[in-house]
């Protein structure tokens, strides 16, 4: 039998993949620099070179290491109530006092006429109906770049569930900052909208440490390689199931994969996972930083793939990877949606700035938005094992496309790069986000 179809069948009975997104959620916490994210590396170069990867080993890098203490929100104002609240990754500890402002999304229409100098910003985790993404870093920015005292973000969907995420990458934010639940984030409109006032309360620090990425070989020994990167911190406050113990599954799966039809390969496949995405792709930066990145043909990111039936993929300004795609696609009759996006938020920016093609493999969500991540109910029971090894599989096989050495992706340029992101209408969010690349102004 064929090395690939061989390797195939043997992948639709593997329970690997179950069995590593079990050890990565059984931790108590992946929060990068923390002991659970290292001992989530250590299961991921075991599973690597059990697979048969040569050279798995673990890398580790410098990191500003947040830790997570008491908070504490108080509406002062017109009445005197207390509300649950956690702080957001990279908050500093500090109180912030002043009247409650709503700043709607968060999107610049949120801010316009609106004074928010000394006050308590509330922001929501959606963005405006019909439009693009506002990012969480955006909201927070704009709301210090107006001279707020202090930031609340709370979730768009009920269920009692805070939504957590970094305020700032790789570095200690400017204000107090803390997340809410939807049903919270609905009584602070409301005192907002009667001249209410807060006072939130944050204890956390932030220390300098390390982080841990993880990364192997397969193939031939070429000048050139495929780089297969997924991130294995998660946020401490649930499991990181879906976020993203599903991409370091499907990851693993591709690797076996991929292992199992080694022979077939004409170019090196390097795979690892990185830490540090939730904290500002500081791991992704890193392991960038340490490759020669003009000999990396091509990056494929699975970040968020492995988490629903539909494996969808964002080409990040590089249509070329639509034809590669269709190919896996013709062959295996798995439908892959593709989407022409292109955003700074995963741990494909880092190569993508220094001109590697990037590709991400995502997953047709259920609904607009985050869904389930960064909450406490980010659990291993909204994973179906089947999905894991399929889209392993689909991984696999566009990694083995993008080795053959007739495949051929431009690299994107810095210029192109830049020009996109500015006629997309993204660069006042990246700026106020602190993602701007300086040099490009």
């Amino acid at each position: 039998m064929d090395a690939v179809p061989r390797a195939l069948g043997q992948a639709w009975t593997d329970d690997t993949p179950w069995d590593v997104l079990t050890a990565l959620t059984a931790l108590d916490s992946r929060m990068a620099g923390h002991a659970g994210d290292r001992r989530a590396a250590e299961h991921v170069v075991d599973a690597l070179g059990e697979a048969g990867v040569r050279d798995a080993t673990t890398e580790p890098f410098p990191l500003p290491v947040w830790t997570r203490g008491d908070c504490a929100l108080r509406v002062t104002a017109p009445d005197e109530r207390a509300f649950d609240a956690i702080a957001l990754p990279y908050a500093p500890a500090g109180t912030a006092t002043g009247r409650l402002v709503s700043a709607g999304y968060g999107a610049p229409a949120g801010f316009d006429g609106v004074d928010v100098e000394g006050a308590v910003v509330v922001a929501s985790t959606g963005s405006p109906p019909g439009g693009d993404r506002v990012h969480r870093m955006e909201k927070y920015g704009r709301a210090v770049a107006g001279g707020a005292a202090g930031f609340v973000f709370h979730n768009q969907r009920d269920g009692q569930l805070p939504q957590t995420g970094a305020l700032r990458g790789g570095r200690v934010g400017e204000r107090p900052a803390a997340s809410v639940s939807g049903e919270v984030g609905s009584w602070l409109e409301s005192y907002a909208e009667r001249g209410g006032a807060a006072e939130l309360t944050v204890d956390a620090h932030t220390e300098p440490g390390t982080g841990v990425n993880t990364h192997g070989v397969l193939g031939p020994d070429t000048p050139t390689e495929v780089v297969v990167i997924a991130h294995h911190d998660a946020h401490d406050i649930g499991e990181g199931a879906l976020d993203n113990g599903c991409g370091v599954a499907t990851l693993v799966a591709a690797a076996r994969v991929l292992a199992a039809m080694e022979s077939v390969l004409e170019t090196r496949v390097r795979l690892g996972t990185v830490s540090g995405e939730e904290v500002g792709l500081v791991g992704a930066s890193a392991l960038a930083d340490g490759l020669d990145t003009d000999a990396v043909r091509a990056v494929v990111n699975l970040d968020g793939a492995g988490r629903y039936r539909t494996l969808r993929a964002f080409l990040h300004a590089t249509p070329a990877f639509a034809d590669v795609l269709a190919a896996v696609e013709d062959a295996t009759g798995h439908p892959i949606d593709v989407v022409d996006t292109l955003h700074p938020y995963s741990d494909h920016w880092p190569f993508l700035r220094a001109g590697v093609p990037a590709v991400q493999l995502h997953s047709v969500t259920p609904e607009r938005g985050r869904g389930w991540g960064h909450t406490q109910a980010d659990t291993r029971d909204k994973v179906d094992a089947r999905t894991l090894r399929e889209h392993g599989m689909l991984a696999a096989l566009l990694v083995r496309e993008l080795a053959r050495e007739g495949t051929t992706i431009p690299r994107a340029s810095q210029a192109t790069l830049r020009r996109r992101l500015v006629d997309a209408g993204m660069r006042s969010g990246m700026v106020a986000a602190d993602v701007w690349p300086a040099a490009w102004d």
